[in-house]
Order: C-alpha cells, then sequence, then structure tokens
C-alpha cells in the first residue's frame, strides 16, 4: 500500500498491515489534515514513533471487522488511540489525561496511507448523512472544538471570542451558535472571516473583538494572543486554549490579563464519551463542514498550504 512517513514526509510502498486480535483493518477513504500533523512533521513535538504514518481524522471502510463491527461499515479513527483504563485519570472518566494513553498519527500509524489499523474499542461510529471527505474534520477538529468549548465554560447566552478560524474553529462556532451564544471570531485571513459571518458569527475581526467577551477560545497555536485574549475577557471570563502546542506566551500583567477571576485552562486531547456526544450533536445537527480536498499523492501540498494559511475551513486527503 501507499503511506506517506515523517522524516522527512516522503511516499513508500509498504504492506497492508495486519490487526492484532480486537482491532479493525480499514480502507481508508479521506483522512483531515489536522495542525497537529504539522506538529509532528515539523518537530515542533517529540518523536514517540520514528517514521510514524501522520494523520489521525480517518474515515475508512471496515476490511477486517473486530468486537461488533461488521465488514464494509465505515467507522473513523481519531487522536485517542490507547488508555489505560485503570489509572485515577481513567477512573475518574478522564482518560485523556491517561499517562498511559497513545495516539494515532504519533505513537501508531495513522491515515495518510491506503490502509489503516484501530482498536475495536477505540473506532467511531460516524453519522449518517455526511460525505468521507465532510465527515474527516468531524474526527479531530470537531471534537477538540467540542471539548474547548466544554473547558471555555460558556454561560447561558453568553458572548465567545473564538481567536484563530481554521478547521476546529469553523466547527466549534457552528456548536455555540446552536447553543444561544453570541459568537465574535478574530482572525487576520479576510475569507476566514467571511466563512465566519456565513456561518453565524455576530462580528468577524482582524485584531480585537468589539465587545467585552464572557468566554474565548484560543485556536491558533501563537502564544503572543493569550494576552489579548485574558484583556477581551470582561469579569469571571475564561480562556480555553485548544491546541496541543502552543507558542511562547509573553509576560502577563496580573492586573490588566487575570486580576477579576480571569483564568486560563488548557485543552489536552478527549475522551472518547467527548467525541460520543459531539458526533451524537452531529448526527442531529447539520454542520456545514467547509473543505478543501487533496489527493493522497499530494499530503505535502496539503501541509504546506496549512502552514502557510492557505486553507480556508479543512484540508483532506481524498483516496
Amino acid at each position: 500500500m501507499l503511506s506517506w512517513q515523517t522524516t522527512p514526509l516522503r511516499l513508500v510502498d509498504v504492506p497492508v498491515p495486519a490487526p492484532a486480535p480486537g482491532e479493525l483493518l480499514v480502507r481508508v477513504l479521506a483522512c483531515g489534515v489536522c495542525r497537529t500533523d504539522l506538529h509532528v512533521v515539523d518537530g515542533d513535538l517529540p518523536v514517540h514513533r520514528p517514521s510514524v504514518v501522520p494523520g489521525h481524522q480517518v474515515v475508512g471502510e471496515v476490511v477486517v471487522a473486530a468486537d461488533g463491527f461488521v465488514v464494509g461499515e465505515r467507522v473513523g479513527i481519531a487522536w485517542l488511540r490507547h488508555t489505560c483504563g485503570s489509572c485515577r485519570f481513567c477512573l475518574r472518566g478522564a482518560e485523556n489525561l491517561c499517562p498511559s494513553s497513545l495516539y494515532t498519527g504519533w505513537d501508531a500509524d495513522g491515515g495518510y496511507a491506503s490502509y489503516a489499523v484501530v482498536p475495536a474499542d477505540y473506532a467511531l461510529r460516524l453519522p449518517v448523512g455526511y460525505s468521507a471527505e465532510a465527515v474527516a474534520p468531524l474526527l479531530c477538529a470537531g471534537i477538540i472544538g467540542y471539548r474547548a468549548l466544554q473547558r471555555a465554560r460558556v454561560p447561558d447566552g453568553g458572548r465567545l471570542g473564538i481567536y484563530g478560524f481554521g478547521g476546529s474553529a469553523h466547527l466549534a462556532l457552528q456548536v455555540a451558535v446552536a447553543r444561544g451564544y453570541e459568537v465574535h471570531v478574530v482572525t487576520r485571513s479576510e475569507a476566514a472571516r467571511a466563512l465566519a459571518m456565513s456561518l453565524g458569527a455576530a462580528s468577524a475581526a482582524a485584531a480585537a473583538p468589539p465587545v467585552l467577551l464572557d468566554s474565548a477560545v484560543l485556536f491558533a497555536p501563537v502564544g503572543t494572543l493569550v494576552p489579548a485574549a485574558l484583556e477581551a475577557l470582561d469579569r469571571g471570563g475564561t480562556l480555553a486554549i485548544a491546541g496541543i502546542h502552543l507558542s511562547d506566551v509573553p509576560v502577563l500583567n496580573y492586573s490588566r490579563h487575570l486580576f477579576q477571576e480571569r483564568e486560563i485552562r488548557s485543552v489536552t486531547a478527549n475522551t472518547r464519551a467527548d467525541a460520543a456526544e459531539f458526533l451524537s450533536f452531529c448526527a442531529s445537527n447539520r454542520l456545514s463542514v467547509a473543505v478543501q480536498p487533496y489527493a493522497l499523492a499530494d499530503a505535502n501540498l496539503a501541509l504546506s498550504d496549512l502552514r502557510a494559511g492557505r486553507v480556508t475551513g479543512a484540508a483532506v486527503l481524498v483516496a
């Protein structure tokens, strides 16, 4: 089969992976291109597996079934791939914090390939009515955006700020609008601002929101935005930082940025419960997924476009 491997990203021909007991073998139909893939390829994250195949927003068709799945069924493979189930974090429902957790496209080969394997316990059943291209970004961009909204603790009818507007943010905005939040987007991209307004944002600006915010989510991996986002919060506001990697945060001023009970919360991966809740939401609330498709052979181009900010919405590799 064809697959892309890191160090640097190169196309190679390798055997089809053999599923272990309790694993599914899936033929990849589409794989979303995530900023985390960039962090893996560019070395922003430590190497967990040399020459790993990136990609953790995988939509595939089951070829070898296990544990209640059937051949031909469409399934999703997401970032979270393994947790121990017995540590104090797993036992309290916070498996995303499990010290033994493993991840698709970082610890194990992912979906920039013709085939992939996944433990059946971590395979996701997908909402109907979405194409493979459209459902792929839901599997990380969507799930992480959903968890970031939970971490931001937006009050009922509250004002939410979204900083950065790519694959994850454009999905989170739609969840926020469906919940009745007033959403204000901050992004330098004119095309992204237009997309935000078309999806129901109350405003979309290049520098700062026009009102004080109850909550904010930072999707851009840019630490220099943290002080600005905190300054835009009203009293008691919460900033959730959604990414796995963030450039250095400048020195904060206590009075300007944190006083009056403003707070910062990080987001670390997700639980399977998060995934189930979000995909259930997608089944009952049709999301508009902005997709920029690329052939599997053009994976390097997709990453380059993402790195340069040339992707509006979500980049997806299509088999």
